[in-house]
């Protein structure tokens, strides 16, 4: 990539970004997107990011968003910005006089997988409409950053009760010793964790939805969070430690990298 190019560089519906256009996700923070991760110009779950949009923009603008057409502007994007490892955004905006909802591609440098053992601060937080990933999530960002400033190195967000939901940016998995729990509650059902869910199936190996609560975290063997980035084991979640189970990442590892790669 040479240096004229700029990170991130942005594309709004497959072409550069102007001022006027960046205005809209400065001042209008409604909409939606999804982040992945591309490799040689493939996408771990392409189909399930295509669909995640597809799905929101319906809900939020009453409007389809064509998987085909987000693919070409993800490889016209690519083709802008040089790149072909890299970070990819897709937003969904609805313009100001609008009559249609406008697709956003923003793309930067790819970032590898950062498989170090994470410390999670438990916050009293539950988001809203949660199925929906969105951008400008004020709650997400404050308690992440109070956890770090307590020494943590993110939050783990709860409902009433000790209820536990998901990460601030990730969702988390338990291992009981026989299968991996996925906190049955309200939380964005990550690209990286449906992958993980369908791939333990095809290969016989247990993953439920079940309620976790703070005071039942002693039940597990281990934990560990994933999102568009990868997996990672978790080490401690407020004073409850885990061991990290080689195993268990091994397994997860495997799962996750014989995932269905789509094109772009």
């Amino acid at each position: 990539m040479t240096t004229s190019v700029p990170d991130p560089y942005v594309e709004f519906d497959g072409r550069p970004a102007t001022g006027e256009d960046l205005r809209i996700p400065a001042f209008a923070g409604y909409g939606h997107f999804t982040a992945m991760q591309v490799r040689d110009r493939r996408v771990r779950g392409l189909a399930l990011h295509l669909d995640r949009l597809d799905h929101a923009n319906q809900e939020l603008f009453g409007f389809p968003l064509d998987g085909e057409r987000v693919r070409e502007l993800i490889g016209h994007a690519l083709d802008g910005a040089r790149r072909h490892d890299a970070s990819v955004r897709v937003h969904g905006f609805m313009p100001p006089g609008s009559t249609a909802p406008v697709p956003m591609v923003t793309v930067r440098g790819p970032v590898p997988a950062d498989r170090t053992p994470r410390s999670l601060m438990s916050v009293p937080f539950a988001r809203s409409v949660p199925h929906i990933k969105r951008p400008g999530e004020f709650c997400q960002i404050y308690y992440g950053e109070q956890a770090r400033r307590a020494g943590f190195d993110d939050a783990l967000l709860t409902s009433p009760g000790g209820m536990v939901t998901e990460g601030s940016i990730t969702n988390i998995g338990f291992w009981d010793g026989t299968s991996v729990v996925w906190p049955d509650a309200p939380a964005l059902t990550g690209i990286t964790m449906a992958l993980l869910e369908s791939g333990l199936a095809r290969t016989d190996r247990p993953s439920v939805r079940r309620g976790v609560t703070l005071e039942g975290l002693g039940e597990y063997r281990a934990a560990f969070v994933t999102n568009s980035q990868g997996i990672a084991p978790v080490h401690r979640i407020d004073d409850v430690p885990f061991d990290v189970d080689d195993d268990l990442m091994k397994t997860l590892g495997q799962v996750y990298d014989d995932a269905p790669r789509g094109a772009v």
